[in-house]
Order: structure tokens, then sequence, then C-alpha cells
């Protein structure tokens, strides 16, 4: 019987774990995603005890492949950190990122979050494509769909992520300032820590007034799963203009619940929106703030956007993701019991 790893964390990455041990009857092992080097350590020690097929459950857990004694699978999200380089990496970040690649070149099978990520590891890591399954995240309809909710006064754009430089919110606030003189009263609500450093908050804080957007911008740093569809249901619309995703759980989440959603036309995120969002380039400026203003003004095109992305949500739930990695799961098993006979 395989076994899931399952990250207690409140991040996307972490609600992949979440979502499907809720849903696949296998044996789980709760753990942070972060360690101590005394936890990191403990943790290894765990793996080394255990006798079956695992399942880590990102690509940073590939670092403990050498502890684990059966074939292993790994499920890679992105390749954010091959792909960018935006900040300084310590020598101990760029030891254990080594690890991590030598990792999930031993895993016995891949399961990656979309063909923009399997893409990735077949360009960066040579990894051959029939170890790889494309298995896409899921939403919970049950908790995003429509709601009636009214959070704020003013009408807002709304921006779910964090502030690191990939996450492109410095051409959204850039855009957004160019709406300002048009769309009087107009607010951007900003979901989400800012990330792993405290320089991405002061960084954006900076930007922030140098645009003079000081009485524009509202910092809500962390909202529960069960808030989240009240944050989309009541925004004008998503704005969504990452560099680089491996999957993108805004923009769906935002579709299941009525919210037109504008977001980048790279990465994964066109798997994810299909033809139900406007995508621009994220690095034009003048065309994203072009396309909000539509959305803004244009109701037609709203209703439009709205309809197409509750059936593209309506693709995508974590019942159907839990369902295909259960099918990898018994794939491997197999595998593994075909290779013990010969």
């Amino acid at each position: 019987m395989a076994v899931l790893i399952v990250t207690i964390e409140r991040s996307g990455l972490d609600r992949y774990s979440q979502e499907i041990a809720k849903r696949i009857k296998t044996v789980k092992i709760e753990t942070p995603r972060y360690f101590s080097l005394k936890g990191a350590y403990s943790f290894a020690r765990k793996l080394r005890t255990l006798d079956d097929i695992v399942n880590l459950p990102n690509q940073h857990f590939a670092r403990y492949a050498a502890f684990l004694k059966k074939p292993f699978l790994v499920t890679v999200h992105d390749l954010a950190r091959c792909c960018f380089n935006f900040d300084k990496e310590t020598i101990g970040e760029r030891i254990l990122l080594k690890l991590d690649i030598r990792g999930i070149k031993k895993a016995s099978h891949i399961i990656a979050a979309s063909q923009n990520t399997k893409s990735d590891l077949i360009k960066y890591l040579n990894i051959p494509r029939e170890r790889i399954t494309v298995i896409y995240d899921g939403v919970d309809h049950s908790i995003f769909k429509p709601v009636k909710a009214k959070l704020f006064h003013e009408p807002y754009i709304l921006y779910v992520g964090s502030e690191r430089a990939r996450k492109n919110l410095n051409r959204l606030l850039q855009a957004f300032s160019r709406l300002k003189e048009e769309f009087k009263g107009l607010k951007l609500v900003k979901v989400g820590s800012p990330g792993r450093s405290d320089k991405f908050r002061k960084k954006t804080i900076k930007q922030i007034e140098s645009l003079g957007l000081d009485e524009d911008v509202i910092f809500v740093d962390w909202a529960v799963e069960k808030d989240l569809p009240d944050y989309y249901s009541a925004a004008s619309l998503l704005a969504y203009p990452s560099l680089y995703e491996g999957f993108g759980l805004p923009p769906l989440e935002a579709m299941a619940c009525g919210c037109p959603v504008i977001t980048s036309n790279t990465s994964s995120l066109p798997e994810v929106v299909g033809d139900a969002a406007i995508m621009v380039d994220p690095y034009d400026v003048d065309a994203l703030a072009k396309a909000m203003r539509e959305v803004l003004t244009n109701a037609a095109l709203r209703k439009t956007m709205i309809e197409r992305g509750l059936a593209q949500a309506k693709k995508f739930s974590w019942e159907k993701t839990a369902e295909e990695t259960l099918e990898v799961y018994k794939k491997v098993e197999a595998f593994d019991g075909l290779a013990a006979i010969l």
C-alpha cells in the first residue's frame, strides 16, 4: 500500500496533499513542510522505517528520497527554482535544490501538476516522458461557489498570492495605478502573505508609495479557505498576472465562484482557464490595464466570462485528482511487484 506524505501548512502547495488525503484510502503521514535541522533528521529516520511505496507530496520533499527503501513517487508542482532565480540563494539552499533535483530524477514515477510542468521536467531535468503522468489540481465545489458577500464599501480588483518577484505584483500595481483616475474609489485587495521574506513586503510598500496608491491597496495577509469565496464572489475581477505557475489555484477558485479572471498567457495558466479568461502578456502593463478596464466597463463581457468560468471550473475537482492519483499508485505498485518477482 502506498504511503502519502501530507504537509500541514496552509499554502496551495500544502492543500494538494491535504485534499487528496481526504479522498484516498491509504496510509498517511502528516508532517510540517518546513523543518529545523533536528526535525529534518527525525523525518528522514521515519522515512527509513517505511517498507511501502511513498508519494512525496512536492518537489522539495524529493531531497529525502535517499532515505527511502522502496521505489517512490514525487509530485512536482513546478520547477520555479530551475526557471527563475530572482533571489540570491545561500550555499545551503543551492545544496538542497541539487538534492531535490537528484531525488526527482530517481523517482520511479512523477506526477506533474500540468502539461507545462511535464514539459519543464523533460526540458530542464531530461526526465523521460513515459515516467511522468499529468494530474491536475482540483477545487472543492462545496466551498468554492458563488456566494452573496460585500466585504468592502468600494468595488475592488482582487489579487490572491504572495509578493515574490515571479508573481508579478509589481506590474499589476503599475496597471492598477493607470485605472485610478477613471475609476474613483476602486481598490486593489491583496490576499496572501508576502512570502518567505519580509523584504518582499518592504519592496511592495515602497512601490505603492511611489505610485501614490497608499489609500487604494488593502492587504489581507491571510484568509482561511472557507472565507476565500467571499473575496472572490464580491470582487469585480481577479487579476493574476504571474510570470510562471506550475498550476495556479486562484484562477480556478475564482472561476468556480463566478469571478471574472484576467491572467497570463504563459506557463500552465492557459491550461487552467481555457477560453474562460482574458489572457495577456504578463510583461505588458498596458495590456493588463486595458484588459482590466474592459472587464470593469463591459457588462456583456463580464456575463460571458462568468458563465464560461463556471463551466471551466467544473472540469476540475479534488475527487478527480484523487482518483487519477490512486491509479498511478496501483501502476507503480504493480511494477514494483513484478520487479520483485523478476
